[in-house]
């Protein structure tokens, strides 16, 4: 027994024995982790497909908003002079001339001078107004009558004037001065400034100089108008002009047009949209190579599901549409066909030429009776049917891997707990055992100790 030699743990087995063991134990569960990670990439794919296609009904949806196909604009000749706005329902398509004779001004009085604007008191007193209302009088105080003070009083009077205080350095010394207009243009809101008449002031206020109200003249196909506004929105329909210079003997051009940049520009967004769907699908079924060997697709590649969908979405461009009040019934005859990539051309010239000639009958292929026909309620369909939860080949197909992956997990959840468990359950035999050949180990020694001393 001398010769008996144990090394390591008392029972000679490896100390990490439990480790190995549940090494061994948690294959399965790695085999279920990699069978979801490979359901999780899958996932991401179909949820990307998703987005794709439901970014195509996105872009579609401007064109059968209010504004749709009815956007113009509007072109001035010289946007310094004239420029406006259009309302793109009511605006006709045209050219227009306009000669602008005069801008409409304010009634407007300027006081004389003063050495500052916040110290030389005016006294106490008022300012008398004649306007088209009547005779508007404002009470000046003599707690703030300095130029300041005078403004805020007859702002604060609410009787139809402003008042501002401005710096004219063209008498150094008496540089400030008050600014006195109505609220309006127009010959209609006429203003007479008379006398000031204060008391008990510092220095006395008069107005230096005043300016009558007056209304816009233009020339419109060689007739003169006149307005009361610099603003004018009926002259010409659905077009809100605004007169920002006088210039006598220049005649402005206008322009109002179909906007063809931003409707093509929504044409596009709808075919990038659709042909990132198609992209994709293409993406996931071409043939890559590992260093040259083992050509495979992407991991979705060959699947019903992308056949389906891509089925469907050339279907409904292919497919003839049926509208009242258009002759066109193909995409096709407007500028969007299929090319040798299987991906959509859009060619914009011919497009804007049709759109040109016939917007009423491109916006009818596109918009249809707004619930059953048209192109746009045909792809939204087509949309909605793939991407439909309860039976649409995309939604169900996302909720079965989802639902899938719950189940792995729900697996591996339980797997770990059975783990758990026996890991538990071996580190406490290991232990026992441990204990009994530490136990007999000794057993060992005491007799062999006993054996040399007999010796």
């Amino acid at each position: 027994m001398a010769g008996i030699r144990i090394t390591g743990m008392a029972s000679g087995l490896p100390p990490n024995i439990v480790e190995q063991l549940m090494d061994a134990e948690r294959i399965p569960v790695k085999t279920m982790e990699a069978q979801k990670a490979k359901q999780d990439d899958k996932l991401k794919l179909v949820t990307d497909l998703e987005t794709k296609i439901n970014d195509i009904t996105k872009h579609l949806s401007e064109l059968t908003s209010t504004r749709g196909f009815l956007d113009k604009k509007l072109t001035s000749g010289d946007p310094n002079i004239v420029d406006g706005s259009l309302d793109p329902n009511n605006a006709v398509p045209g050219d227009y001339n306009i000669e602008v004779l005069q801008l409409a001004e304010k009634p407007s009085a300027i006081s004389n001078g003063f050495p500052d604007r916040n110290k030389t008191q005016m006294g106490v007193g008022y300012i008398k107004f004649e306007t088209n209302e009547g005779t508007k009088e404002v009470y000046i105080n003599g707690t703030n009558s300095t130029l300041d003070g005078v403004a805020n009083q007859i702002n604060a009077a609410n009787v139809g004037l402003r008042a501002t205080v401005v710096e004219d350095r063209k008498d150094k010394e008496y540089s400030w001065r008050l600014i006195v207009s109505g609220l309006a243009t127009g010959e209609d809101k006429q203003i007479e400034f008379p006398k000031i008449y204060m008391l008990d002031g510092d220095q006395d206020m008069y107005f230096d100089q005043s300016k009558p109200a007056q209304n816009a003249k233009i020339k419109v196909d060689g007739f003169e108008i006149e307005l009361p506004e610099n603003k004018v929105n009926d002259l010409f329909p659905g077009v809100a002009l605004e007169l920002k210079q006088a210039a006598p003997g220049k005649n402005i051009r206008l322009n109002v047009k179909e906007n063809l940049e931003v409707i093509s520009g929504k044409i596009k967004s709808f075919v990038d949209a659709y042909n990132a769907a198609l992209g994709f699908i293409q993406g996931q079924h071409k043939l890559t190579t590992n260093n040259g060997k083992n050509p495979t697709m992407g991991p979705l590649g060959g699947d019903g599901l992308l056949r389906s969908v891509e089925s469907r979405l050339r279907s409904v461009i292919t497919r003839p549409k049926v509208a009242a009040g258009t002759p066109i019934k193909l995409l096709n005859e407007i500028g969007i066909e299929f090319n040798r990539n299987g991906t959509l051309d859009f060619k914009q010239d011919k497009f804007n030429k049709v759109l040109q000639g016939n917007p009423a009958g491109v916006a009818a292929f596109f918009r249809g009776d707004g619930f059953s026909t048209g192109f746009v309620q045909e792809v939204k369909a087509a949309v909605t049917t793939l991407v439909n939860p309860q039976f649409g080949p995309v939604g169900t197909r996302k909720k079965t891997m989802s639902d899938k992956i719950t189940q792995i997990n729900k697996r591996i959840d339980d797997k770990e707990k059975q783990l758990e468990k026996k890991e538990d359950s071996l580190r406490k035999k290991f232990a026992n055992l441990e204990q009994k050949m530490s136990a007999l180990q000794q057993q060992m020694g005491s007799v062999a100790a006993m054996g040399q001393k007999q010796g």
